[in-house]
């Protein structure tokens, strides 16, 4: 990362390619046939989908991903379908086929970390994502899917005999998708309308991004804690209580939570959606945000007159804590007011 100003980031189309390369290297390896028959396909000719009389962009991206998909003879030139959408600018209708590419090729992972409505769920948020942010902010939420999917299934038959599994197997449902990405899904509406113009357009992308590195921090940190944690405590009183207890927290579940706010902040910074400065902002703002979502879990959730505060409702006050503030210490720390 560098630590320049954001003048002195990856270009857009740098960042877009390298991350669609990236994109479409994690979605190649769920493929269920052997990687041999990919390398023994023909490379897909593009200029097969040229035509004397011009066509519109998003015609020819349609008729490239349907070839693709209905001739098996044709998945050897699935990346090179895949880099064709993601170098086109973002559209609605290439977030949606990019989307469903990736989804279709992803399907055996989803399912295994989301529920069928869930997945829907996921879909709109992949295209929306797509749609503000392009690859690279793609990458973004795919890296915390996975990541976050993987810390919730660690020790889940441990889990689930202590009580304190996710529902499902682990299996997260459409609530849970809202409740990660309400977020990190307004700031990409601002940008995709321009709410703020050219001046707040990177301040609505490192809102994006911090409140996915604040969602993934409390899922890790929660999930390493009830898998791994020795001794938890409560974190408004420092009493040791049961793993699971709202609003408890481990030395083995903070450390991890702190690690995976980097990791995803570093991808973010790679991606050139943040410079190195607001990754380290980012990371900050996450942490500050999952102790304050600690306090209020220990105060107010499971108590009465508080139902309706259930673990839904306060992922989305943790993950708007942590991308509000993000934008704040942007302001403040870095001196950007508007100029």
């Amino acid at each position: 990362c560098s630590s320049n100003l954001p003048s002195s980031k990856p270009s857009q189309n740098d960042s877009c390619y390298s991350s669609g390369l990236i994109v479409t290297t994690l979605t190649s390896l769920s493929l269920s046939f052997p990687i041999s028959l990919v390398n023994n396909t023909p490379p897909l000719n593009l200029s097969s989908f040229s035509n004397p009389k011009p066509k519109p962009r998003t015609h020819k991206m349609f008729t490239a991903v349907t070839q693709a998909m209905s001739s098996p003879d044709q998945l050897g030139g699935f990346s090179q379908v895949i880099s064709f959408i993601q170098l086109s600018p973002p559209t609605w209708t290439s977030a949606f086929l990019s989307n469903l590419l990736i989804f279709i090729v992803g399907s055996p992972l989803l399912v295994s970390g989301l529920s069928m409505s869930g997945i829907a769920s996921a879909f709109l948020l992949g295209t929306l994502t797509w749609r503000a942010f392009g690859p690279p902010g793609f990458l973004l939420v795919a890296t915390y899917f996975v990541i976050g999917t993987a810390a919730t299934k660690l020790k889940l038959a441990q889990k689930e005999a202590q009580g304190v599994a996710e529902k499902r197997k682990g299996r997260r449902g459409p609530g849970s998708v809202i409740g990660s990405s309400a977020a990190g899904c307004v700031c990409a509406y601002l940008s995709i309308f321009g709410i703020g113009g050219e001046a707040f357009t990177q301040l609505w992308q490192l809102g994006f991004v911090a409140s996915f590195c604040t969602k993934l921090s409390d899922t890790v940190s929660s999930e390493i804690g009830k898998a791994y944690g020795k001794t938890t405590y409560l974190v408004t009183t420092f009493k040791v209580v049961p793993r699971g207890t709202e609003g408890a927290v481990s030395v083995e579940g903070t450390f991890a939570g702190l690690l995976a706010s980097i990791l995803l902040s570093i991808i973010g910074c790679l991606t050139g959606q943040i410079d190195a400065p607001e990754a380290a902002i980012c990371i900050v703002a996450s942490q500050i945000a999952n102790f304050g979502e600690s306090i209020l879990g220990a105060s107010f959730q499971d108590k009465e007159g508080y139902r309706w505060l259930n673990n839904d409702a306060v992922n989305i006050i943790n993950i708007s804590v942590g991308s509000v503030l993000a934008v704040l210490m942007k302001q403040i720390l870095l001196q950007n007011w508007l100029v």
